[in-house]
């Protein structure tokens, strides 16, 4: 991709920490292209959902900017109901634990809520409705209560519940932890979807045996929350010191002093994500 186009989000030198005291990014910057599907790696705790956080408006930078569609994205743009409305319907987050996103009675209600809250007018918020449900396969479940879902129903439904504001950039953190291996493979299959459809998709993910299939480009942060890599996935698995640097797979000390690494499914042997 030319890197004379310009970036769909941006943050330059952002640092975060949370109480004043707890570092969460320290001055990490980077640029998110139209249609690119870009995942961010690191080990627990270094900075990966703090940084969807930002990319969603949802925390700001203690220092450092972030630019979205080319305006600045702060907590005062928000309080501006035009400019909130018209960045919360261009960026779409589907969190982690889906019950901290999915609380409505019924999946069609979950589903719903958000265009509702848009002011669309009845017809077409239920054209939307019934067009997502359709497409993640949800009809059936339409009247069900969101609490009587399984882990990987109520998955669908997030997301289900982002789509329907037909964002223009989704943001996953973790898409796949926690999910059975079918839903695992239906995700990654509607994530190539998507991206066909032409949206802008940034993931974080522990998953390092699926990332060729889910990104164009990756990010690499280190424990100390900065950002230390940014290749292909390609380039970026195969530099197993960085991996292991970072402490996404393991390293092994041999008797007789050598050290090996843990390689990647799919690049030989298994890794231990960290």
């Amino acid at each position: 991709m030319s890197s004379v186009a310009e970036p769909l989000l941006e943050l330059s030198g952002v640092s975060h920490r949370y109480l004043d005291r707890f570092d969460a990014l320290d001055d990490v910057s980077l640029r998110v292209l139209d249609g690119e599907r870009l995942a961010l790696l690191g080990a627990n705790g270094c900075g990966k959902s703090t940084l969807l956080k930002i990319l969603d408006g949802l925390c700001f930078p203690t220092v450092g900017s972030y630019r979205a569609f080319g305006q600045p994205v702060t907590e005062d743009a928000l309080d501006d109901e035009r400019f909130n409305r018209g960045f919360r319907s261009r960026v779409g987050f589907v969190f982690q634990n889906s019950d901290a996103q999915v609380f409505s009675p019924t999946v069609r209600d979950e589903v719903a809520f958000g265009p509702l809250n848009m002011d669309l007018d009845a017809d077409e918020v239920e054209a939307r409705v019934d067009d997502v449900l359709t497409l993640l396969e949800l009809d059936d479940l339409a009247e069900r209560a969101c609490h009587q879902l399984s882990g990987g129903q109520k998955k669908k439904v997030a997301i289900a519940s982002v789509l329907v504001m037909n964002p223009q950039v989704l943001l996953f953190d973790e898409p796949t932890a926690a999910l059975d291996p079918r839903t695992q493979q239906w995700l990654i299959e509607l994530l190539g979807e998507l991206s066909r459809a032409g949206k802008t998709i940034v993931l974080a993910t522990h998953d390092l045996h699926r990332l060729e299939e889910v990104a164009d480009r990756a990010l690499v942060f280190s424990e100390d929350h900065r950002l230390v890599a940014d290749g292909s996935p390609t380039a970026i698995l195969d530099d197993l010191d960085l991996l292991a640097r970072v402490n996404l797979i393991h390293t092994h000390v041999h008797s007789h002093g050598t050290l090996t690494h843990s390689h990647l499914h799919g690049h030989g042997h298994h890794a231990h994500p960290g």
